[in-house]
């Protein structure tokens, strides 16, 4: 299975190498949202009991996590037209593990977006965000990036084999990222927040993503914090995981 998965992974990867400029048209929404939202809310930094001296410093983990929601939410389409085109009855005809179909298509997406996430820092830093740069901080970062991506990649390629149709994954993906950010401490403190959605934020994986990533980028570094998110992001990654493989394995039995 690892095998397999690795050798699709690199087909995956070859396909993106070819076509860059589809990846990079992923991160116009996000860049876009770092430079308005940091210039629009800026003076939120001036609040009483706002966390950090500078909003954009504070926006940017929600911007990082905003990149890898919109570009994991599109991994399902990748697999609808490898099924529509045939390509996915010919490996299941195949000595290939039938894991290894969903694992690379996941995997794959969530490498694109720790990449993509890596450029949204350094567009951050030229905008003169002061982010923790120290390199084991950025790894700690993007090892929540990757978890996050392939929760989301599996979410979506579930979706994909459940619904078996383009147009309501995309509509789907669309209803699924952006309440999951406004539910979430990516703009604005928890303290800020309605009661209600305080309460949302608390069994939002997105809420554990964002806390976790801000602890380790921006200003102190609070481990606890960064912890106790990655131990949750890690069990909603392998849970949404098995469940797509689950999806497809029952679907081609």
């Amino acid at each position: 299975m690892i095998a397999d998965t690795w050798h699709l992974f690199n087909k995956y990867m070859k396909i993106s190498m070819r076509m860059p400029l589809w990846s990079l048209f992923s991160l116009v929404q996000p860049l876009l949202w770092l430079f308005i939202f940091g210039s629009l809310f800026q003076n939120f930094a001036h609040l009483p009991g706002f966390p950090t001296d500078s909003y954009i410093d504070y926006f940017v983990p929600g911007v990082v996590i905003m990149t890898v929601l919109f570009g994991s939410s599109w991994s399902g389409v990748s697999l609808l037209r490898e099924i529509s085109a045939g390509t996915v009855d010919k490996m299941l005809v195949s000595p290939a593990s039938r894991s290894s179909i969903v694992l690379s298509l996941v995997l794959h997406s969530a490498v694109q977006v720790v990449a993509q996430t890596l450029i949204v820092l350094l567009a951050a830093w030229m905008l003169g965000s002061s982010l923790n740069v120290n390199p084991i901080y950025i790894l700690l970062a993007m090892l929540v990036v990757l978890l996050l991506g392939v929760a989301f990649a599996a979410i979506s390629n579930g979706l994909a084999i459940m619904l078996q149709r383009e147009e309501p994954l995309i509509i789907m993906g669309n209803m699924m990222t952006l309440p999951l950010m406004f539910f979430s401490t990516a703009m604005v403190p928890k303290q800020f927040m309605p009661e209600w959605i305080q309460y949302i934020a608390m069994i939002n994986p997105v809420e554990y993503a964002v806390s976790s990533v801000r602890a380790v980028l921006v200003g102190e570094v609070d481990l606890v914090v960064y912890s106790s998110g990655l131990i949750a992001i890690l069990v909603f990654a392998i849970a949404t995981l098995a469940w797509a493989i689950s999806a497809f394995k029952g679907l081609r039995d």
